[in-house]
């Protein structure tokens, strides 16, 4: 009886040895799929499908400043090869990780060329509007992008 004993102690023992291991490979840190394609992915500081967008849709202006820590894009002066007569210069600002129509501002001057001198002239509101339109469509397109590919 004594014998039978001490056999199934190394018997329980690598028993309970093989349940833990199971048990800990359940205890792992990958995250679901889903979350890598998440609305709030800030690596960069701020969120990285509105900073790739914002990228893009002012990419045709030449870019001053480009902060990805403080989510601020500025280009330089730019005039349509169509339009010489004017100019336009844009302020992105990207104010949250969430990828939210509210995490958004754009800012933009406009000027005219009046006798050799640029002066100031208003922009459209809907001018504006548009750019952030533009700027949500493609970041939520990035997002399904990254969905689609995991």
């Amino acid at each position: 009886m004594t014998a039978i004993r001490n056999l199934n102690r190394p018997l329980a023992v690598a028993a309970v040895a093989l349940a833990s291991l199971g048990l800990a490979a359940c205890g792992s840190n990958d995250r679901p799929r889903a979350d890598l394609a998440a609305a709030q992915v800030s690596t960069i500081g701020v969120n990285s499908y509105l900073w790739r967008a914002s990228l893009e849709t002012v990419s045709f202006a030449p870019l001053l400043q480009a902060d990805s820590a403080g989510g601020v894009i500025v280009t330089d002066w730019y005039a349509n090869p169509g339009n010489a007569g004017e100019r336009v210069k844009m302020t992105v600002t990207i104010l949250d990780t969430d990828l939210r129509a509210d995490a958004l501002r754009v800012a933009a001057s406009r000027q005219v060329n009046q006798a050799g001198n640029w002066v100031d002239a208003p922009v459209q509101a809907a001018t504006v509007q548009k750019l952030e339109d533009i700027i949500l469509t493609k970041a939520r397109e990035l997002r399904r992008q990254a969905i689609a590919e995991d």
